[in-house]
């Protein structure tokens, strides 16, 4: 499998985008099964002459013989998703970063509606996206993407839960980020939920969870870990590692590259 990151050209995607990655299967003998794991960017995906099949916490990639473009968006990723490969095909990953997508449809409402769904935010989503898979270059093909979603932002005024989000992260207590913002902690869960696809509380799991993966080498052990990233204790680290990652973190961290730009387990 051979994966390319890219940064947004664009200064006005860059605050909405983390980037896009282009992913080749090169050839496949058998099917190939990896996972990836947990974060909180709203990932969209985009398939070239694909059979795209939506599971629980699973996908299932294969080619088709018809010529399709097939697109699937996970947005409350609070589980490993498992993705089964059986075909050489090709994708192209945009990561959303939290709150980004919001400006780039009209009500993100119904793109929340389930962990993992087929995405087509526009009538011309499909079709455009066909030129930039036949586009004749990377730069080419960057371009085209760039354009797409150039053409559909529309700044809103998310500052509310911009200040929110600023606040999980910080570590303030869920109750006191309610009161902070004079709002019940029942309103703060619904707004939360309807606009950035998890829960307060999976937000926050989440970030600490990225966190310690990023924060590993500059602990001695997983007790140092924890209370680096904030977990409450040793206990919890490790009972959020086996929900995130289906792993204790002794086993994730000697099975999984962490040093990637994506931190997948390849089986």
């Amino acid at each position: 499998m051979e994966v390319q990151f890219y940064k947004p050209v664009s200064e006005a995607l860059h605050k909405y985008i983390e980037g896009f990655y282009f992913v080749t299967q090169k050839e496949i003998h058998q099917p190939e099964i990896y996972w990836t794991f947990p974060n909180n960017f709203c990932i969209a995906a985009v398939y070239q002459n694909t059979s795209l099949v939506l599971g629980h916490n699973k996908i299932v990639v294969a080619s088709s013989r018809e010529d399709t473009i097939a697109s699937s968006l996970v947005s409350r990723y609070v589980h490993p998703i498992e993705i089964i490969q059986h075909d050489i095909t090709e994708e192209i990953t945009i990561y959303f970063k939290p709150l980004g997508l919001n400006h780039f449809v009209n009500d993100i409402r119904p793109f929340y509606t389930d962990a993992m769904i087929h995405f087509d935010p526009s009538p011309d989503y499909g079709p455009l996206m066909k030129e930039v898979f036949n586009a004749s270059s990377r730069a080419e093909q960057i371009r085209q993407l760039e354009s797409y979603w150039l053409s559909r932002l529309v700044q809103k005024d998310l500052s509310l839960l911009e200040s929110i989000i600023a606040d999980i992260q910080s570590d303030l207590k869920i109750n006191d980020i309610a009161q902070k913002n004079h709002i019940s902690r029942q309103y703060l869960n619904k707004i939360f939920t309807q606009q950035v696809g998890k829960t307060p509380s999976e937000f926050r799991k989440v970030h600490r969870f990225r966190a310690a993966i990023a924060e590993r080498q500059k602990a001695r052990n997983f007790t140092e870990l924890s209370h680096l990233v904030r977990f409450y204790d040793q206990s919890h680290f490790i009972r959020d590692f086996k929900n995130f990652t289906r792993l204790n973190p002794m086993d994730f961290f000697s099975k999984v590259d962490t040093e990637k730009e994506n931190v997948w387990l390849e089986f």
